[in-house]
């Protein structure tokens, strides 16, 4: 990585994740993560989010060379190499003097934080020199990914959603957002030293049952003991999708977000989300 150079590098956001191999130290992650830019010149190109707060803080300690190619949805955003911005359902996304238009009702992924994700391929793109049409064919043709906010089957009324590949707490925020049901969340695992302070805001006011799914649950029940009415703590898949089948009600989401990474009672979050989709439709 000392001698890497990124022609185009974009860095999405930048949150608490696999603290354990950082000593817990933040800091030291942002600094990984920060890394991306070095050896950068002035031929290459940095997408960033310009919504988030972490990332905006490092900035000002680095001397650029590059282009900056900020995008959001919340802040204003302007760099003269070009940006990108999220208004109304469509945003526009332009480096130098090429520019093109996304309706993000046609995309189908969902969700905020896929139009921010979007929003950085668009400009990765055309950074590129991929053009327009066909930085727009492909996002509206591209399907979502396996073991991201997964639907998997409504049964009895009750939608059941595998969404293992959320490891940690930002990804697990993103989901929460984009849940129109009321919410029976699935959580747990091994945990990374997580912050869950962002996620009760929307734990609060979205979600009616937490089912805790590890070997050891004890911080997932402390932290949101009184945030949910009902805690339910399991120590394996079964027990866990027993129980959220007996609290989901018709109209509810069955949300697998664990949160955590798998490898307390799973190979990988590849294998639990496939054990999730197999019990659903066999048992839901």
């Amino acid at each position: 990585m000392y001698r890497f150079r990124a022609h185009i590098g974009v860095l999405t956001n930048i949150t608490p994740d696999h603290l354990d191999r950082y000593d817990h130290c933040f800091q030291n992650y942002v600094d990984a993560k920060m890394r991306i830019t070095q050896n950068m010149t002035s031929r290459d190109f940095f997408i960033y989010s310009g919504d988030d707060e972490v990332i905006w803080q490092q900035l000002p300690k680095y001397d650029f060379r590059m282009k900056q190619l900020p995008f959001a949805a919340r802040n204003a955003v302007a760099s003269g190499a070009g940006d990108a911005f999220l208004c109304d359902g469509s945003f526009t996304a332009t480096v130098g003097r090429t520019s093109v238009e996304i309706d993000t009702a046609k995309l189908r992924i969902k969700g905020l934080h896929n139009a921010y994700n979007a929003m950085a391929a668009a400009l990765a793109a055309l950074a590129a020199g991929v053009s327009p049409d066909r930085v727009r064919q492909s996002l509206y043709d591209f399907e979502p990914v396996e073991h991201r906010l997964e639907p998997v089957a409504e049964k009895g009324g009750v939608l059941w959603i595998n969404d293992s590949k959320a490891t940690n707490v930002d990804s697990v925020y993103y989901a929460l957002e984009s849940m129109t049901r009321p919410v029976v969340w699935i959580a747990g695992g091994t945990d990374k030293g997580n912050d869950y302070a962002p996620l009760k805001e929307f734990v609060r006011h979205k979600v009616h049952t937490l089912v805790c799914m590890g070997l050891d649950n004890a911080k997932l029940v402390r932290e949101f003991t009184g945030v949910v009415p009902e805690v339910i703590s399991t120590s394996s898949l079964d027990e866990a999708l027993t129980a959220c089948k007996a609290a989901a009600r018709p109209g509810d989401a069955v949300l697998l977000s664990p949160a955590c990474a798998s490898f307390d009672l799973f190979r990988n979050y590849e294998q639990r989300g496939e054990l999730f989709k197999a019990w659903v439709n066999e048992k839901a």
